[in-house]
C-alpha cells in the first residue's frame, strides 16, 4: 500500500542525488576539461567518494528487496531512485504522490559559477544540469523536471531558458541572491520572464542559491556544532536563519519593482526554504509601501497591495518542522503546498503526518489547496491536466 492513498497530494520537492560523473556525459570535451578542473567540483568528488560506493549498493539484489518498503526510511544515496532513472516511477508509486517536482542535489549553486568571470562556463554547466534532469525525468511524466538559469548575462539567459524549454523542463530555477552587476528586476530581464509566462511554466527560488552564513557567526571560541550529516557545513540553528533572507529581499524587489505585475501570469515558488517568514514578510511589504507610495511612482502604479500580489503569484514549502496551519491561518490558503524533500534527511521520514498534524482545525479547502491546488495553480502548463486530479488515487 502507498505511503499517501484515498487523497490527491502533489509533492514540491524532491531530489536526485547525483554521483560525481553526472554531468560528464553533457558537456563538450573542452568544457568538461574546465568543469572538472573547478574546485568547487573536486571538493564535491572528494567529499562525496562515499557515493560511488552506492552504485553496487543498490544494485544488490538483497537491498533491493527491501527498497519499496523503506522507501521513507532510506535516506541520501541508499534511497530507491537516487539516482538511478529507471527506479524513480517506483518511488512516486510507493510514496502515493500524484507528481514530484524534481531538483537537483549536486549541482545546486551551479559550483559557484555565477560569481566567477567565466560566463561560458557558467552557462554551459547549466545547461548540462537541465539536459541531465529533463533527460532523467523523461522516464515518467508524474517527475516534473526543473532547470536552473543563471542571471548573470542577459542574451545568455534568454538562450538557456529557450534550451531548457525546449528540453521539456517544468519550471525554471533561478538563484536567490542577485547577480553581481545587476539587479534581478532588471528590464533586460524581461526577455526570460515573457518566455516564462507564454509557456505556463514557473519561476522558482530554492535553498542553494541563497546568500549564505557569513562565517564569523561560527567563530564563538566554542567546538563546532555538528548538523544532520555530521558537519558544520549545512543546516545547523545559525545557519538556518539567513536561509530566506535573500528570497524575501529579491522578491519584495521584483514585487516594487512591477515585475509581477508585469507578468501577472507568471507563478512564482519558493522551495526549500521555509515558509514561517512569509507572513510578517507580507506585512512588511505593506507597511514599506504604505511608507513610501508619496515618493515611489513604482509603488503608485502596483495593481494591489504587495500581500495580495503574494497571494496572487507567490506560492512556498513549509518545512515539515514548521506550523504549517499557522502559516496558513496568517499569510492565506494561497501560498503554502506539500514537500517531501526525498529522500534528503530534512524532509523527515512521515511529512505526510506533521504536515496532518499542523493543519488540525483548518478548513477543507485550505487542507485540499496545500496538499494539491497550490501546486496545480503553481505549475501551470507544467503539470499536464490528466495529472491534476487524477480520479485514481482517490480510490487508492
Amino acid at each position: 500500500m502507498a505511503y499517501i492513498s484515498g487523497r490527491i497530494v502533489h509533492d514540491a520537492d524532491s531530489h536526485l542525488m547525483e554521483l560525481g560523473d553526472c554531468l560528464d556525459p553533457y558537456f563538450d570535451a573542452a568544457m568538461l576539461a574546465r568543469y572538472r578542473a573547478l574546485p568547487a567540483v573536486q571538493a564535491k568528488k572528494v567529499a562525496g567518494a562515499f557515493a560511488e560506493k552506492a552504485r553496487a549498493r543498490q544494485a544488490e539484489a538483497a537491498f533491493r528487496a527491501g527498497a519499496v518498503e523503506n522507501v521513507l526510511l532510506r535516506k541520501n544515496y541508499e534511497a530507491l531512485g537516487a539516482f538511478d532513472p529507471s527506479d524513480r516511477p517506483a518511488v512516486v508509486d510507493a510514496l502515493g504522490v500524484a507528481s514530484q517536482l524534481v531538483f537537483t542535489t549536486y549541482c545546486l549553486g551551479n559550483f559557484g559559477l555565477d560569481q566567477s568571470g567565466d560566463m561560458a562556463l557558467c552557462y554551459a554547466a547549466a545547461s548540462a544540469h537541465n539536459r541531465m534532469m529533463t533527460e532523467f525525468c523523461a522516464v515518467d511524466r508524474r517527475l516534473l523536471a526543473t532547470a536552473y538559469v543563471p542571471l548573470e548575462d542577459f542574451a545568455r539567459a534568454k538562450a538557456c531558458a529557450a534550451e531548457a524549454i525546449a528540453l521539456g523542463a517544468k519550471a525554471i530555477m533561478v538563484p536567490s541572491k542577485p547577480p553581481q552587476q545587476h539587479g534581478p528586476s532588471h528590464v533586460a530581464l524581461d526577455a526570460v520572464w515573457a518566455m516564462l509566462e507564454e509557456a505556463g511554466l514557473p519561476a522558482l527560488f530554492h535553498v542553494g542559491g541563497e546568500e549564505k552564513l557569513n562565517p564569523v557567526y561560527k567563530e564563538n571560541g566554542l567546538p563546532p556544532v555538528p548538523d544532520f550529516h555530521g558537519g558544520d557545513d549545512n543546516f545547523t540553528s545559525v545557519s538556518y536563519m539567513p536561509i530566506p533572507n535573500a528570497a524575501m529581499q529579491t522578491l519584495a524587489t521584483l514585487i516594487f519593482d512591477g515585475v509581477l505585475d508585469r507578468f501577472p501570469n507568471l507563478k512564482w515558488g519558493a522551495i526549500e526554504l521555509g515558509a514561517s517568514w512569509v507572513p510578517g514578510w507580507m506585512r512588511a511589504m505593506d507597511s514599506a509601501a504604505h511608507a513610501f507610495i508619496r515618493n515611489e511612482e513604482r509603488l503608485q502604479k502596483l495593481s494591489a497591495k504587495p500581500s495580495e500580489i503574494v497571494r496572487r503569484q507567490v506560492r512556498v514549502t513549509p518545512y515539515p518542522h514548521e506550523d504549517a496551519g499557522w502559516i496558513v491561518a496568517q499569510a492565506g490558503e494561497e501560498i503554502a503546498m506539500f514537500s517531501s524533500d526525498y529522500p534528503h534527511v530534512e524532509g523527515g521520514r512521515n511529512p505526510l503526518k506533521r504536515f496532518d498534524s499542523s493543519l488540525e482545525g483548518a478548513s477543507a479547502a485550505a487542507r485540499e489547496a496545500f496538499f494539491a491546488g497550490n501546486f496545480i495553480d503553481l505549475m501551470g502548463q507544467g503539470l499536464a491536466a490528466d495529472l491534476r486530479r487524477p480520479a485514481h488515487l482517490l480510490a487508492a
